[in-house]
């Protein structure tokens, strides 16, 4: 018996685990979806005040209020950070839901294709009236 094998037996199971598997991936998109869920709170609360202005405004007035760098800005950051949370949350659904693997895959790409797809979509909607 060798000394590497000496050392792996006397370590626990989970220090055998750390740094291998999934675990690294699984902890990355926790992170990043509970990320995009605190700044959703402020950029929505931020959006419904902003259409609650605008509730009597022109395609006018919209695009003279959506032309500031500011409203551009924090509109993008609101796409971009809705259609992230989406897909992440709509991945870990199929993930823990759906079983066949082939299954399980096309659905994933459907679900990443759309949300890139409508985030792009809605950010050229947004550059388009703001600029």
């Amino acid at each position: 018996m060798n000394t590497s094998d000496q050392v792996s037996i006397r370590r626990s199971m989970l220090g055998r685990a750390r740094g291998r598997g999934a675990a690294r991936a699984g902890f990355a998109l926790w992170w990043t979806q509970r990320v995009t869920a605190v700044a959703l709170v402020p950029l929505t609360l931020w959006f419904i005040s902003a259409i609650i202005s605008l509730e009597s405004a022109s395609r006018a007035d919209v695009a003279g209020w959506l032309h500031s760098p500011l409203a551009l800005a924090l509109m993008l950051a609101l796409i971009v950070a809705t259609f992230w949370h989406m897909a992440i949350g709509l991945g870990e659904v199929i993930a823990d839901y759906v079983h066949g693997e082939g299954t399980k895959l096309a659905a994933l790409l459907v679900v990443r294709g759309l949300s890139v797809l409508l985030a792009l979509l809605c950010a050229i909607a947004a550059l388009r009236l703001g600029l």
